[in-house]
């Protein structure tokens, strides 16, 4: 095979139908051989060959090439890192919200296309949010017929009304996941710029501040919820979704269901956070959930946060507290007090290590030694 001669192939919709493009540069070997495949033509709006998306012209290529060039399939074919969760997809709030008449919804098969991924109630949230948004700026042009250029114009926009970068590539992701999943497409739009990720440290709380924080929650049932969140590390859905057998305290594990990545583990159970646990136990006695409402489903996402909020005003805390930001505390105090980096990792069931070296930037472990310069001048 000849690996000078290469063809990417792109995904293309041309006339409502879904296309084979075919990006390669000038060579007459490769535009002789493609005349000769039943179907392909040329377009100018692309500025490449094309073909129809079957599995018959897919082999047709794939045949016509073998040996001659280099068919290049990474833009092409699926390959999804996508963090799923277990979890029913809740449309309440879609549901309950009020709509101008000309608003322009969010596809049903874009829903369900989440529903069947798993995705979680947050992610979902965002992505419909993000792509209705999208989709009303262009609200008299079938979304079939949207561009590329379409695309880059509306980011400039967001651009415009400086949006964070974190809130333009959500946005893009689910532009995307509308052409390349619910529409079958991978990778159409991988060209599309993006902005930089913005590197910002987490908010860390210090040991003290978490201990105001505990101390600072109304009632056994709020405690525990806080004290779970930063013993435990759990995300706010990890912590929602704990039924009573998980709490392990034969082994003093806690066996975390269905998290990212539809991924089970353990994390540590407290002395302190089980002796709660089990005075809580008996004044609310839960049936399924640990945590349950007062219908006895499962305790919201709101409520969670609403109880972390109240505790930080309440404990005259001066950051911004979320529940992430319990999971975050509990890291990096495990790092400080020399746990090492890969037991965190799987602790707080991080896939890659890159995600748990985030702390190693937080943590103030051996800064005491050091003096700043200003000290030793004579001033």
């Amino acid at each position: 095979m000849n690996l000078k001669k290469h063809i990417t192939l792109k995904h293309l919709f041309i006339e409502q139908k879904k296309c084979i493009g075919l990006q390669f540069q000038s060579d007459k070997v490769i535009s002789s051989l493609l005349k000769e495949i039943p179907d392909s033509k040329w377009s100018e709006d692309f500025g490449m060959y094309y073909l129809p998306n079957t599995k018959s012209h897919l082999n047709n290529i794939f045949s016509a090439y073998r040996g001659v060039a280099w068919v290049n399939c990474k833009y092409f074919f699926d390959k999804s890192n996508s963090k799923q969760l277990d979890d029913p997809i809740d449309t309440q709030w879609m549901v309950k919200r009020k709509l101008q008449n000309d608003f322009r919804t969010c596809p049903n098969e874009y829903l369900l296309k989440l529903e069947l991924k798993k995705y979680s109630n947050n992610t979902v949230k965002s992505y419909v949010t993000c792509f209705e948004h999208f989709i009303n700026q262009y609200k008299g042009i079938p979304l079939e017929n949207l561009n590329e250029t379409d695309i880059r114009d509306y980011l400039k926009t967001l651009i415009q009304e400086e949006k964070s970068n974190s809130y333009i590539n959500q946005s893009i992701n689910s532009i995307k996941f509308y052409y390349e999943v619910v529409l079958g497409m991978p990778n159409r739009f991988y060209a599309i710029e993006r902005p930089k990720k913005e590197k910002k440290l987490p908010i860390i709380l210090s040991k003290d501040e978490t201990r105001k924080l505990i101390e600072s929650t109304n009632n056994i049932k709020h405690k525990c919820i806080v004290g779970l969140l930063y013993s435990a590390g759990l995300r706010r859905s990890e912590l929602l979704n704990l039924k009573i057998f998980d709490i392990d305290s034969s082994r003093m594990l806690i066996h975390v269901r269905g998290a990212k990545g539809n991924k089970d583990r353990f994390s540590l159970l407290s002395k302190t956070i089980l002796e709660d646990l089990r005075i809580y136990f008996k004044e609310w006695r839960p049936k399924e959930y640990l945590f349950e409402s007062i219908n006895n489903g499962k305790y919201s996402e709101n409520s969670v946060s609403k109880i972390v909020k109240n505790a930080s005003i309440k404990a005259k805390l001066k950051k911004r507290v979320t529940p992430h930001t319990l999971r975050h505390s509990f890291a990096t105090h495990l790092l400080e007090s020399g746990v090492d980096l890969r037991y965190i990792q799987e602790l707080l069931g991080h896939t890659s290590s890159k995600t748990t070296e985030i702390y190693t930037h937080i943590t103030h472990k051996g800064w005491e030694k050091i003096k700043s310069p200003l000290d030793k001048l004579d001033v």
